[in-house]
């Protein structure tokens, strides 16, 4: 699937980066938020270059539906001078505690520097930051204990910027999430769309479909091979291997043909439920 045909960039998008840029100098650090069952494809090379030399704790969300080894993984290859990576979850609120103390102790620095001009109990400020339908809103309204941020399970729902207060003494400030106009990895591309962080509605979703099946065959073939009752992969390609998936699971039209397009939405819809299992698409 060529990756110019998923590609998803409305304008407001272009206002975000210009959002970014501009309110920088507002806040004392950048709270990135990947998903966890993309932790390469989900990091915006553009937010990475518009924040470069802030402060940063980058959020692996969404972590209880990922590989957990994966998860360590990246997390570990994330972290260096000035950035701390955990993994966390908005639904469960897993990691969600460790948020403030890291954020406390990557600033130490500075809030010695209040404390020493008697500044205490200043509160910081963080930007909330990363693609669209990362769970940005979810984290906000899980900390601030309220639902000031607007969430639903489709990209390009917040427009806008808004601050947000919690009492952790940090407030937040919540960025639209936003892409880069061009995935030059088609995987980038076909990830982004497997999770949810570019429109259905502009994707073909057979050729997604197969897609996950190829990248099921190559990173979890015994995950699906139970999920599907599957003896073996079968022989042949990922279109063959999703009729086997539509097959088994009684997806058949007219004259006995497998409902691709019914077996593609079935796959992605459970890959995004996590009935697929713990997985991480990018190795």
């Amino acid at each position: 699937m060529p990756s110019d045909t998923i590609q998803w960039f409305p304008g407001h998008m272009a206002k975000t980066r210009r959002m970014i840029s501009e309110n920088l100098k507002n806040v004392d650090i950048v709270i990135e938020i990947l998903d966890a069952r993309i932790p390469y494809s989900s990091r915006n090379p553009e937010i990475v270059r518009l924040t470069e030399g802030k402060p940063s704790l980058i959020l692996m969300n969404k972590c209880s539906l990922a590989d957990p080894a994966a998860t360590k993984y990246w997390c570990e290859k994330y972290a260096g001078k000035d950035t701390v990576c955990i993994p966390t979850d908005c639904i469960t609120g897993e990691g969600l505690n460790k948020l403030a103390p890291a954020i406390r102790d990557i600033l130490s620095e500075k809030l010695e520097r209040y404390e020493q001009k008697g500044m205490t109990g200043r509160k910081l400020k963080a930007m909330v930051i990363g693609i669209p339908n990362v769970g940005k809103s979810s984290l906000i309204n899980k900390i601030s204990k309220s639902k000031k941020a607007k969430v639903e399970n489709r990209p390009g729902v917040t427009l806008d910027k808004q601050w947000v207060s919690t009492d952790i003494g940090i407030d937040l400030l919540d960025m639209p999430g936003v892409l880069w106009p061009k995935f030059e990895d088609r995987k980038v591309g076909e990830n982004l769309a497997l999770t949810g962080a570019v429109k259905d509605s502009i994707l073909d979703i057979e050729t997604l479909g197969m897609a996950l099946c190829g990248r099921m065959r190559e990173l979890y073939p015994d995950m699906l091979c139970t999920r599907y009752k599957l003896p073996s992969i079968p022989e042949g390609d990922n279109y063959d291997l999703m009729c086997a998936v539509g097959r088994k699971r009684g997806f058949l039209i007219s004259g006995g043909e497998i409902d691709t397009e019914r077996t593609a939405n079935m796959l992605i819809d459970e890959l995004r439920s996590g009935k697929l299992g713990r997985i991480t698409l990018d190795r």
